[in-house]
């Protein structure tokens, strides 16, 4: 199973590369979809995907037709849109995580996508109609709250799906910090 994150018409560059790191961590494929609000090559977005941009698998599309094209081209057959407006809690959806009888940890299933609109507007009704009320989805919030981040939505989000799928790729170990220290002021 792969994975894919569609932001349409993201805004911060910040935001977006987070989600280059965080798809370069965890195998997911991204798709960018125009208009957006920076260039690739902002200093920003280049901070904050830090030098993780050569380990995304990064597609950016013209517009949302194009994106979906590349998604069914991908064999992707799950969308959802995450979306406030008149959705399901994320954590009723089944992304088809399912266990095999015959290895009992391996995981079968479809490609999955989430959609996620900009930073500022959220998705555009057209695409979510075109996705399909049965797939919109949000995550849960106090009923004041407006929105969440979108890199902060994305990685719950990811993280849930990849989890659902059974950490798939994941050797348990990485690159990086071997020891968490943890201050103790004593």
């Amino acid at each position: 199973m792969t994975i894919h994150i569609v932001l349409v018409a993201p805004k911060m560059p910040s935001n977006t590369g987070n989600i280059i790191r965080l798809c370069a961590n965890s195998g997911a494929q991204l798709h960018l979809v125009k208009p957006l609000g920076f260039e690739l090559d902002d200093k920003k977005l280049r901070r904050a995907g830090l030098d993780y941009h050569e380990y995304a698998h990064l597609q950016v599309h013209d517009d949302w037709s194009v994106a979906k094209q590349a998604l069914q081209d991908a064999d992707c057959h799950t969308i959802t849109a995450l979306t406030t407006k008149l959705s399901k809690p994320f954590y009723d959806y089944d992304f088809g995580g399912q266990e095999t009888a015959e290895s009992g940890s391996e995981f079968s299933g479809n490609n999955v996508a989430m959609v996620f609109g900009s930073e500022t507007a959220g998705l555009a009704d057209d695409i979510r109609e075109d996705i399909g009320a049965d797939n919109w989805l949000r995550l849960p919030m106090l009923a004041d709250s407006r929105s969440l981040n979108l890199s902060n939505s994305v990685a719950i989000c990811l993280y849930e799906v990849w989890r659902q799928q059974g950490f798939s790729g994941d050797e348990g170990r990485s690159i990086g910090y071997e020891t968490l220290t943890v201050y103790d002021p004593k």
